[in-house]
């Protein structure tokens, strides 16, 4: 196979270099207007006849005809038979990543998912109430695509935060299914699954229909319908994110051996054409190892024209001045995965503050985290970290505000409640305040 993968080459030291980062950067999320309108007609037609829609739906475009939804549900004796027909490896290994990924959120849980209150000098109680969505949906990709740790990653965080039912969506395109994400769906507590996909699964999820319920938030990656579908009902549902291409930033300062960087930057390249991969690096002969590296890896590799396709349209080798500048960069990319490929890699994690996932020296590559490390490999992309978080146990909790505000409390802030809300023209919010005063004012006129 002669086939080349060739990064674009940028120094920091460059004139132009900004504008040639920023147009390496740029990926736009608008999503084609006839995608739009085809999702938009699917949502209603769902919103309208349920179920006989999406069996319309599914018989079309996966190819798998059934005359009634009860045809399209996997039974929990279905999953278990999934997971007892895995070879005894399969069973180990997805058990032992379940176990991981269960005790990380538990953990989590802990430390931020918990009510709390507390009491001020004049006996008010004040707090908030964490309690854990009724229902959520979870989208998984299926047929050729299928993610088994996408499964693991949306409901066990479900399961530990107290959710009460799980209902996962799979397509499986002409009955196509992987045993694998059965499989996980038993292991992670999945309550019921349906073999159905794309927006008509999504709305499903979101109006309900006959057969499937309607749940409170849908998390979980799809395709450019599923996105679509997720962006439209979300005010209906809550959603977890919209994610874009699959990102890698190595921060690499020339410690680590130059084919384990090559192949943690073809980890996401093998997503799709549109990933980004990207190093950051001071050492230009480091760089041109890797470089060599990729080259000579690239051909045994078996998605090697995606890789070659995703690094030569959106990777870029940089070379920069220092580690600090490279940790100033990582920073305004604000990167899904970002790997501190170093040998000190302490010394550089507190300059980083935007990135999904932070993977710490040459041992934690990124790979791991997707599968069996524990925190959860739904990440923020496209720049979104700045701002957003990976999905966590908090994505199926609701938090209620506690207040309960004893007598004596009720004279000093129902003066401060009062004179405000007089403010605002608003009389009765304040005489609703002053009704509590152990001496009750005159009616204020609005000022």
């Amino acid at each position: 196979m002669n086939m080349l993968a060739t990064p674009a080459r940028l120094s920091t030291a460059d004139d132009d270099f900004d504008a040639q980062f920023k147009a390496r950067l740029h990926w736009s999320a608008d999503t084609d207007a006839a995608i739009e309108q085809r999702v938009a007609d699917i949502l209603a037609d769902v919103q309208q006849r349920g179920d006989a829609a999406v069996l319309d739906y599914t018989a079309r475009f996966d190819g798998l005809g059934a005359a009634a939804m009860a045809e399209l549900e996997l039974t929990q004796a279905e999953l278990k038979a999934a997971f007892d027909g895995l070879s005894a490896v399969q069973r180990d290994a997805l058990q032992a990543a379940a176990r991981r990924v269960r005790s990380y959120h538990e953990a989590q849980k802990k430390a931020s998912g918990e009510s709390w209150s507390y009491r001020d000098e004049d006996g008010t109680l004040l707090g908030q109430k964490v309690t854990p969505l009724d229902r959520v949906g979870i989208y998984v990709p299926g047929g050729k695509a299928a993610y088994p740790s996408s499964v693991l990653m949306n409901a066990i965080p479900a399961h530990v935060a107290g959710v009460g039912e799980i209902i996962m969506v799979v397509p499986t395109p002409k009955g196509e299914k992987n045993a694998l994400v059965l499989a996980a769906a038993y292991v992670a507590g999945v309550t019921r699954a349906f073999t159905i996909g794309g927006a008509q699964a999504v709305a499903a999820l979101a109006y309900g229909t006959q057969t499937v319920p309607k749940v409170d938030k849908i998390t979980g990656p799809g395709n450019a319908y599923v996105a679509s579908a997720k962006k439209r009902v979300f005010g209906t549902v809550g959603i977890d994110m919209i994610a874009g291409p699959s990102e890698i930033l190595v921060l690499a300062d020339g410690t680590t051996p130059a084919d384990w960087v090559a192949m943690d930057l073809f980890s996401q390249a093998e997503h799709d054409e549109l990933a980004q991969s990207i190093l950051l690096c001071p050492d230009a002969a480091y760089i041109d190892q890797v470089q060599a590296a990729i080259n000579r890896l690239l051909p045994q590799m078996p998605r090697a024209e995606i890789i070659a396709k995703s690094l030569t349209g959106r990777g870029a080798l940089i070379h920069t001045r220092s580690m600090e500048e490279a940790c100033a960069i990582s920073n305004r990319i604000a990167p899904e995965h970002l790997e501190v490929s170093s040998n000190a890699p302490h010394r550089w994690e507190p300059l980083l503050k935007h990135a999904g996932a932070i993977f710490l020296g040459a041992y934690t590559s990124e790979s791991l985290g997707d599968y069996c490390a524990g925190p959860n490999h739904v990440l923020p992309t496209s720049g979104t970290a700045r701002f957003s978080s990976p999905l966590g146990v908090y994505d199926f909790q609701k938090r209620s505000s506690l207040i309960e505000v004893s007598e004596q409390g009720a004279q000093v802030l129902g003066k401060i409640a009062a004179e405000l809300a007089y403010g605002e023209g608003l009389q009765a919010h304040a005489r609703a305040a002053e009704m509590r005063l152990q001496t009750v004012p005159e009616m204020r006129m609005s000022p």
